[in-house]
């Protein structure tokens, strides 16, 4: 395997849809069994790494592209109560409504659902669910639809009528107030 590993060193890497959670089938969204193949629409070209690092700060970069995570009660977004739309940092996609926002107490950004869900229909949103298997357990990672960014994870203990709870890294995000 390391030789298999070695000999692509140096390749470019173009992606490769991974397993989505949830969505129609091929699509990525919210109906499709945990098993189906999940799309990636891209929306333009990727960047490279070292564009990602200069477009980006260190921690954005290390929690969008690395997929890492704040340290919990450290971002500015997390007691933020002013009405808006929350974007990717990476490429600009409304991702949550802060009517959607709540506080869950864990130390990150809580949203009940995706900018664009109607339901349990996910289509028009701004985010794909993904396996993670990372920590030994199974967990879903949440990515931005358009440029793959990691935003988080979400988990089946949020507030009803979904019980979702996007726990989302506020370095991830981009918030944009409300015009009134």
């Amino acid at each position: 395997m390391a030789l298999l590993l070695r000999a692509f060193r140096g390749l470019p890497f173009r992606g490769v849809p991974l397993r989505a959670v949830g969505g129609p089938a091929g699509r990525g969204g919210a109906g499709a069994s945990p098993g189906d193949a999940g799309s990636l629409p891209k929306h333009g070209p990727s960047l490279t790494k070292s564009e990602w690092q200069k477009k980006l700060t260190p921690e954005q970069f290390y929690v969008t592209r690395e997929k890492g995570t704040e340290a919990p009660f450290s971002g500015v977004y997390l007691n933020n109560k002013e009405s808006g739309m929350y974007h990717c940092v990476c490429c600009d996609s409304p991702l949550f409504s802060s009517e959607k926002k709540y506080c869950s107490g864990t130390g990150w950004p809580a949203f009940s659902e995706a900018h664009g869900a109607s339901g349990s229909d996910e289509r028009d949103v701004g985010i794909l669910r993904r396996v993670d298997t990372s920590l030994g357990l199974t967990r879903t990672e949440v990515v931005c639809k358009q440029c793959e960014a990691h935003l988080g994870h979400v988990f089946p203990d949020g507030p009803g009528p979904s019980g979702q709870r996007f726990c989302i890294n506020s370095v991830a995000l981009k918030f944009k107030p409300r015009k009134h």
